[in-house]
């Protein structure tokens, strides 16, 4: 069976794999992530992690950003610049760098799913999400979260792994207890995220509460927006507050410009100003549901 494995989020062409079966294909990837304590991870992390605050006077609530497989690029400054005008704390979370994957190892071994798959790298966002809480001026509570492809998946994966004792794989155990992650879990937007076989994010269900946002690309040549739509409607069957829009004509990655010399991916203005206004209106009915107006 053939299907579009990953998330290349701006790198040089979709990888395609065949993959006889889902556990062959988990176990095809020959990845064995390193143990670590959540205290170890958010030492190799932190470093990395790139706060920025807005400047009106706080606490203001935060939002973590997740890139896709190439690592971080401008349409995180881009996303950041709106959530700051949102007034909350930015984290751009960057699981690249910490683990020395150059650009080559992100788009031949992360994007093709080979290593640091979404399930993996859950385990940075909840390090990151605890850190949060211990960081001045944030309020944590209603944290949002916002992953682009790989980031999309792995804020899926995120979310199911919440409904489980079991800390995500790498992590030796949870940084906190999951049921106190998943309170502080606030506005999730998933942008052309992975759902294909490697992916987990159908499976548990999402904390009360919480809220997607999944824009999806008609035309994606990298992820399979039809994958993605099913795994939505799985998600909505068990009581998941998640919505999916699909933006039309449109292909991967259409809020980057930073791209890979072989890419054939390319900015497109008028979706991202779109996507941009749906994100926002968004937030906007998610703050007053949970005023209760």
């Amino acid at each position: 069976m053939r299907q579009r494995l990953i998330v290349m989020g701006g790198a040089a062409a979709a990888i395609i794999l065949v993959i006889l079966g889902l556990n062959t294909a988990r176990n095809a990837a020959g990845w064995q992530p390193i143990t670590q304590t959540p205290a170890e991870r958010e030492a190799m992390l932190a470093p990395a992690w790139d706060i920025r605050q807005p400047p009106t006077p706080g606490p203001h609530k935060a939002a973590i950003l997740l890139s896709g497989c190439d690592g971080v690029h401008d349409n995180m400054d881009y996303w950041a610049n709106v959530l700051l005008g949102q007034d909350r704390t930015v984290m751009i979370l960057d699981s690249h760098s910490p683990r020395k994957l150059d650009k080559v190892q992100s788009w031949r071994a992360v994007c093709a799913g080979q290593i640091l798959p979404g399930s993996e790298r859950a385990g940075d966002l909840a390090v990151a999400m605890a850190a949060l809480r211990r960081m001045p001026g944030i309020r944590p509570e209603d944290t949002m979260v916002l992953g682009a492809s790989h980031g999309g998946w792995t804020a899926m994966e995120f979310m199911a792994e919440l409904d489980s004792d079991k800390p995500p794989p790498g992590l030796t155990e949870w940084p906190e207890d999951p049921h106190s992650l998943a309170a502080r879990v606030g506005p999730v937007v998933l942008l052309y995220p992975y759902c294909g076989l490697l992916s987990r994010g159908e499976e548990g269900r999402w904390p009360e509460g919480a809220r997607g946002l999944m824009i999806l690309a008609e035309k994606d040549s990298i992820t399979d927006p039809d994958a993605c739509r099913q795994m939505a409607d799985k998600l909505v069957g068990k009581g998941v507050d998640l919505h999916s829009i699909t933006l039309p004509g449109i292909n991967h990655g259409f809020d980057q410009s930073e791209r890979s010399a072989l890419s054939s991916l390319q900015l497109d203005p008028a979706a991202r100003k779109k996507a941009t206004s749906l994100v926002t209106r968004f937030l906007q009915g998610f703050a007053l549901r949970k005023a209760g107006l």
